[in-house]
């Protein structure tokens, strides 16, 4: 940088901070935005990882059930436009018929089926009125690579037990190891028979958080809704390396159970890992197009309060160009005040996501990845949006006649 180039960036600088406040606001937006698309991004980054790890923790050889047929094909691959991921709503549902026929299912080693009851808990004093309340089988466990910590799990032919996570534990009876205790649902009571060590994520999703769930039998849950239980999702463990083979046997099989309608989806795990990556992807960009909107707004705020600044400023203009300032450092003076304004901007708003992101990964189960390529993208971004809006004004400034600038109060 030239003597020149170094003296024009310090008369920036001082230009900017002679008003503290007044920058400090009109950098603003431009806080807001930089640190909301950095924490969306390292957000969704940590949650791609963490339903790959999910995925590989449940074993590359697990296969996932789900009702209705938004199937779509891509480079010969069946996708779908069901949110497989993070809906439990999904078009239709899968019954006990379907749970007996993927179990039938000779290239299926295990499978458990994923229901959901609503019903407010209770034990003694306490209620939790709307826990998440999973109905499915014995294998469960072993299917999702997630263990018992306490206790054990419930077989099929268990009546009313349960296995809940750790944080009903804490909420429902106020202990770690409730194990005996008694709570209701439905009028029904049940006796807590196993806790579950801390879930990473729940199986296939990170928006569900399993360790504040109950798990029953699902046998005992078609009694709670009278034989009204429909499952949302049936996972299933296929033998050794035959995933493709198991696909095809399930699929077969629940076309017969269905009398040939394809109203249902089998996915694979890397199936399962794409649309989790496209899913989140889409959710992400979408979510960082509206935040970039804030860097727009930051943009027209620097603008704003630039060309306020050239009209507070005209005697200075005058000043500079009657001893001998050039129409080109008058323009490289007031774009280099925007640029810093948008860069220091950028700086805090960077800051700011960093400590978000510190916050979440302590305070909650999501754990975002920070990306010094965003980083340094947020930081370019901010600079280009201070120089495009801060161009008008500095060219408004150039152009001023120096007499007429003198003449200025």
């Amino acid at each position: 940088m030239s003597a020149s180039s170094r003296g024009e960036f310090k008369m920036a600088l001082s230009s900017v901070m002679s008003t503290k406040w007044r920058s400090m606001l009109t950098v603003l937006g431009v806080v807001i935005g930089v640190a909301s698309v950095m924490t969306v991004m390292g957000l969704g980054q940590g949650i791609k990882q963490q339903i790959a790890g999910q995925i590989d923790h449940s074993g590359k050889n697990i296969l996932m059930v789900r009702p209705g047929n938004q199937a779509r094909y891509e480079n010969g691959a069946q996708l779908t436009n069901t949110d497989v991921l993070f809906g439990r709503d999904a078009a239709g549902a899968l019954t006990t018929q379907d749970v007996t026929a993927i179990a039938s299912v000779s290239q299926v080693q295990k499978s458990a089926p994923l229901g959901i009851i609503s019903s407010a808990a209770k034990a003694g004093d306490t209620t939790l009125s709307d826990p998440l309340v999973i109905a499915t089988g014995s294998q469960l466990p072993s299917v999702i690579g997630q263990q018992v910590q306490y206790g054990n799990f419930f077989d099929d032919n268990s009546a009313n037990t349960a296995v809940i996570g750790k944080q009903v534990a804490h909420d429902l009876f106020g202990e770690s190891v409730p194990l005996g205790q008694l709570f209701t649902l439905r009028g029904q009571t049940f006796m807590v028979r196993g806790i579950f060590s801390d879930f990473n994520s729940s199986p296939m999703s990170p928006t569900a958080g399993f360790d504040d769930a109950i798990f029953i039998p699902y046998g005992a849950a078609q009694q709670l809704t009278n034989n009204g239980l429909q499952f949302y999702a049936i996972l299933a463990q296929s033998k050794g390396g035959s995933q493709a083979g198991a696909a095809e046997s399930i699929t077969s099989h629940l076309l017969t159970a269905h009398g040939g309608e394809h109203d249902f989806a089998v996915f694979n795990h890397s199936q399962a890992e794409d649309m989790s990556s496209s899913t989140i992807s889409l959710f992400t960009t979408f979510v960082s197009a509206v935040a970039a909107i804030a860097l727009l707004v930051g943009g027209i705020g620097i603008m704003n309060i630039m060309l306020v600044s050239v009209t507070e400023r005209m005697h200075e203009i005058g000043v500079r160009k009657a001893v001998g300032a050039t129409n080109r450092q008058i323009l490289t003076q007031f774009t280099l005040e925007a640029a810093v304004l948008s860069g220091v901007g950028g700086v805090i708003g960077v800051v700011l996501s960093i400590i978000v992101e510190a916050l979440l990964r302590t305070y909650t189960t999501y754990h975002p990845v920070f990306m010094w390529q965003a980083m340094l993208l947020a930081v370019g971004i901010s600079l280009a949006v201070g120089v495009v809006f801060g161009v008008a004004p500095a060219v408004k400034a150039a152009r001023k006649d120096p007499i007429t600038a003198l003449r200025h109060e």
